[in-house]
């Protein structure tokens, strides 16, 4: 009986079992490695360039090299390894020149899009410019976003064979290549979302520094206010600012007796980063305005002139409500660059009034000119300088809770006899009730409660 057959069968099974462990082996040490590297390494770079010196090893080949399309659209070898005595300085120059002259040949002056077409005719460059002896192998390198590079391997063994497992072993470490190259990135975006948050906090610490940090003495008047903006950074904007205020001193023991006030309120048109630097613009010119003593109206038509420059081509511009109380005489005089007119409740009367006067927005027309009024004040009458976050504000049906809801919630609290902070603080909480307390501001909403004691 021949068993020889019987034999060489056992001895042939063998043999496919130990290659099996030793892949599955050579698989195992791979995926751990890579794992290792993922989780160690905190430079893209450093995992690169382990990657073509992992590949040559795991696939049996003589070298291998990623080349990647960088966002800045720039296609460049990445990394490259060689075994043994390969020349890697000539293999580096073959390529980069095949890579130039693919560009060269595909853009034609227009932007380069690496779809697949563009990585056949790079390959088929890079063989053609590479020894004949040298065969090359490659697999993509694919994100969410679409391929970004490829990985290859290259050999000089003409009975090197591109089997299945080595296939599916490359295949494998471009995965978790790209799985490194979109981990990179992701931080890259993190970074620089922490970068502008920093910056966003410390822009909202300025402006927040810029609003008045407390209510001025002003004899004979009680005083309100709140800001409330959508984000961080917001384009609102009030202040009281004394008509001598460059003159005052530690010294004076009073200076408010004799000190007229200006109170005022802006919103720049937009909201975030670009409107606060305008409101912060504003807040500066105006304050050099109110030091030439000039007339309410006078100080708007020159303010409009001086931000017009600035505002001209940046497609923003500022609604102003400007005012200047007298509290020896008690007179209220104002004039409005578009602004909401505020709202003027008269205790004798019982009635809701508005102050406001024609005015163009500030920064449309350089040549445009403001009327001014003025009113007598008394005992109990009061008055609201407010945004339009406050009529514009929506509930979750769309409906906005308007000026006649305004009104008459300003109304209600002026006949309870509320005081200054007790109608503001009524009139927050009547339209958080109409748009839901969880609705974040949709617009910078401001007001300013003014009541005469």
């Amino acid at each position: 009986m021949n068993y020889e057959p019987q034999i060489m069968s056992v001895v042939a099974l063998q043999e496919q079992v130990i290659n099996l462990n030793r892949q599955q082996k050579k698989t195992h040490e791979l995926l751990s490695n890579l794992g290792f590297a993922l989780r160690s390494f905190k430079n893209l770079n450093q995992f690169l360039e382990l990657i073509p010196l992992m590949v040559t090893r795991v696939t049996d080949s003589e070298g291998g090299a990623i080349i990647l399309f960088k966002k800045t659209g720039q296609l460049q070898i990445q990394q490259l390894h060689c075994q043994g005595e390969g020349n890697c300085n000539d293999l580096r120059q073959r390529i980069e020149m095949a890579i130039f002259q693919t560009l060269t040949d595909v853009s034609e002056g227009k932007e380069v899009s690496f779809h697949a077409d563009f990585w056949e005719k790079l390959e088929s460059r890079i063989e053609l410019d590479l020894d004949y002896r040298i065969h090359i192998f490659r697999t993509p390198i694919l994100l969410e976003s679409g391929e970004r590079g490829r990985l290859y391997v290259f050999t000089r063994n003409p009975s090197y064979e591109w089997t299945l497992d080595r296939q599916k072993l490359l295949q494998l470490v471009a995965d978790q290549t790209a799985v490194a190259i979109h981990n990179d990135e992701l931080t890259v975006e993190l970074r620089k979302k922490e970068r502008l948050d920093r910056e966003l906090e410390i822009g909202a610490e300025i402006q927040e520094r810029l609003l008045p940090k407390k209510f001025p003495d002003i004899p004979g008047l009680e005083l309100a206010a709140c800001y409330l903006n959508a984000d961080r950074v917001g384009g609102d904007y009030y202040d009281f600012i004394p008509a001598n205020y460059d003159r005052l001193t530690e010294k004076q023991t009073d200076p408010n007796a004799t000190t007229k006030w200006s109170i005022t309120i802006g919103d720049v048109m937009g909201k975030g980063v670009p409107a606060g630097l305008i409101m912060t613009m504003t807040r500066g010119m105006l304050r050099a305005e109110v030091l030439n003593g000039h007339s309410p109206s006078r100080i708007l038509q020159h303010l409009n002139r001086v931000m017009y420059a600035d505002l001209e081509n940046s497609s923003r511009f500022v609604t102003l409500f400007y005012s200047e109380y007298d509290p020896a005489t008690k007179i209220l005089a104002y004039t409005n660059a578009a602004h909401n007119p505020p709202l003027y409740w008269q205790a004798a009367t019982n009635r809701i009034l508005r102050l406001d006067t024609p005015g163009m927005l500030i920064g449309l027309d350089a040549d445009s000119q403001y009327e001014e009024a003025q009113v007598q004040l008394h005992q109990g009458d009061t008055i609201i300088y407010y945004t339009d976050g406050f009529t514009d504000a929506a509930n979750q049906n769309g409906e906005r809770f308007n000026e006649d809801n305004l009104i008459y919630t300003f109304h209600t609290a002026c006949q309870q006899q509320l005081s200054s902070q007790g109608i503001l603080d009524k009139i927050v909480s009547t339209l958080h009730t109409f748009t839901g307390n969880e609705r974040a501001n949709g617009d910078d909403m401001t007001m300013v409660v003014l009541k005469v004691k």
